[in-house]
């Protein structure tokens, strides 16, 4: 009886960790690609709204 219970738990396991792994590659994955369009964009002289300019504020 304890062997079918133990599939069950090894099994349920295994998707956590399979769903773990997926999430975090994903995440990764987006940053990356996220942060090589950012650095495209600033090398086009399009910069964030966040960044202050030289010697001014913020806007």
């Amino acid at each position: 009886m304890a062997t079918h219970h133990a599939f069950y738990v090894y099994a349920s396991w295994g998707i956590a960790a399979a769903t773990l792994v997926a999430v975090v590659a994903r995440t990764w994955f987006e940053s990356v690609r996220l942060k090589r369009d950012l650095a495209r964009l600033e090398a086009q002289g399009i910069r964030r709204r966040s960044v202050r300019p030289e010697g001014g504020e913020a806007v």
